[in-house]
């Protein structure tokens, strides 16, 4: 067994560890509950619960470095450099020392917002350098596997879609924060991709061990839990940008419409709001999916209306 390979199981081991402990917790306390993981919510491939875990386990990690003097940038940092060698691990081969550095990275990820709030640092300034890092990061794993795939075209492409569907999620968010828009839930967000990757990404190297030791067809090993885990955020991310991105499109018409004095009923015919997501609006104007209610300052006394 190598080395890597016994690196990935003490990994897979230490996490199941922490789950336990975890469940431990919940036997005698109750589930831990954080407002983030509840503003944020969970989707079908990322539970809120998974989330919740996560939380409970950084609380502690924040708290130490906090008490050791290191800032939220520093630990923002720290990200991008162990996101920069995961990525050279991949290009080389090396799923599962790439999978350990990107583990490494999202902690730092997820650390440096924690540290924030518990020093009181946090700061616009602070979220676009996160923000920032988390693409160059994201970049960095994917284009380290594009180097790797490399001679087998498919694989590449495959690769090169995923980059497309990461990018076009986050966009979306983006795009509708700067609309003043509610961003749309959705799949494939950035936890799910760093989850689904680094997992294929740590999986591999046994898969690799037990079915591609011999004859390969390729000069390289394929990796299949990497290449099911691509399959995953190139087909469900892209499909969730372009969900995304009609959602808001809707979203901009419908307020478009309402700044030209339409009527609620004209606009429920036109903009068809059922699973819209809540959205501000100016002026007191407010749309809910929920409800698939529209009202505004004009049309205050209206009836609800329902979408069929």
């Amino acid at each position: 067994m190598s080395l890597e390979v016994l690196s990935v199981l003490v990994l897979f081991g230490l996490v199941g560890f922490l789950f336990v402990a975890y469940g431990v917790r919940v036997s005698l306390k109750g589930q831990a509950h954080f407002d983030r993981v509840n503003r944020q919510g969970g989707s079908l491939l990322l539970s809120k619960s998974v989330m919740e875990v996560g939380y409970w386990l950084f609380q502690p990690l924040a708290r130490l470095l906090v008490f050791c003097h290191v800032s939220a940038n520093q630990i923002s940092w720290a990200s991008l450099v162990f996101g920069f060698l995961a990525a050279c691990c991949l290009a080389f081969g090396h799923f599962g020392w790439g999978a350990i550095l990107a583990t490494l990275s999202g902690m730092m990820d997820s650390l440096d917002g924690l540290v924030a709030r518990f020093t009181g640092s946090a700061s616009e300034a602070g979220e676009v350098l996160d923000a920032s890092i988390d693409r160059y990061v994201e970049f960095f794993f994917l284009g380290g596997l594009v180097i790797y795939y490399r001679e087998i075209p498919v694989l590449m492409i495959l690769v090169l879609v995923a980059l497309v569907g990461s990018f076009m999620v986050s966009y979306s968010t983006a795009k509708a924060e700067a609309l003043q828009i509610d961003p749309p839930h959705g799949s494939m967000r950035r936890p799910e991709r760093a989850l689904y990757l680094t997992l294929g990404a740590a999986l591999s190297p046994l898969t690799i061990s037990l079915f591609e030791d011999g004859e390969r067809p390729f000069s390289i090993a394929i990796g299949h839990p990497m290449v099911l885990a691509i399959c995953l955020v190139a087909v469900v991310g892209n499909l969730s940008a372009i969900e995304r991105l009609w959602s808001i499109a809707r979203a901009v018409r419908v307020r478009e419409a309402l700044g030209r004095g339409m009527a609620p009923a004209e606009i429920s015919q036109d903009f068809p709001l059922q699973n819209f997501p809540k959205r501000r609006m100016p002026a007191g104007t407010e749309i809910t999916a929920a409800t698939t209610q529209v009202s505004s300052p004009a049309t205050a006394s209206a009836p609800k209306l329902t979408n069929p």
